[in-house]
């Protein structure tokens, strides 16, 4: 919860070395989980900012960490259609302007 920006701040200085990947909740779908997959696949973190009340159900294999072991033993997870490998660096952060937020546990 960030009304004011200072967690954002805080995330792109601290997290720069790191080449943090910023996108809003107002980019696409498609460019958000493109964004989300590379990060996953690389060990890069991920901002995403000015999150609303409602999440994408797609983000909820990251959210929930549903990561598992695939056949070779390597840790992957499912995200929408693709399942990637998961690097253990990853790190996912979610921001939003509004004071007050209700999110439901599911």
């Amino acid at each position: 919860i960030d009304p004011q920006g200072q967690a954002n701040r805080f995330l792109k200085t601290s997290q720069a070395k790191l080449q943090l990947k910023t996108v809003k909740s107002s980019d696409s779908t498609k460019k958000i989980q493109q964004t989300l997959e590379m990060g996953i696949r690389v060990g890069q973190p991920v901002l995403l900012e000015n999150v609303l009340e409602v999440l994408d159900p797609f983000l909820e294999p990251v959210l929930a960490n549903q990561t598992y072991k695939d056949a070779n033993g390597s840790l992957v997870i499912k995200l929408g259609d693709s399942v990637i490998p998961f690097h253990s660096e990853f790190r996912f952060a979610l921001t939003t302007v509004i004071p007050n937020p209700h999110y439901p546990p599911e």
